[in-house]
């Protein structure tokens, strides 16, 4: 498993911090790890996803993931 660490503008409440929760808990191959206003961190496997899918996940909610490492 690998981290991966984001930092998502857009996100100011509870709600989307839940949101956020919501879709990286939804995506294969990830461990939510915890979720923030802001931020994000996760574990994932990198057989059965990738960076780029796990942004995509967090911007189909309509935020925007401003970094990622």
């Amino acid at each position: 498993m690998t981290q991966l660490t984001m930092h998502i503008s857009g996100m100011s409440c509870g709600h989307c911090v839940g949101a956020v929760k919501k879709a990286l808990e939804g995506s294969k191959g990830v461990t939510v790890d915890q979720v923030a206003i802001g931020s994000a961190t996760v574990h994932y496997d990198e057989g059965a996803t990738s960076p780029d899918q796990i942004k995509h996940a967090v911007e189909a909610e309509g935020y925007a993931v401003t970094s990622a490492a």
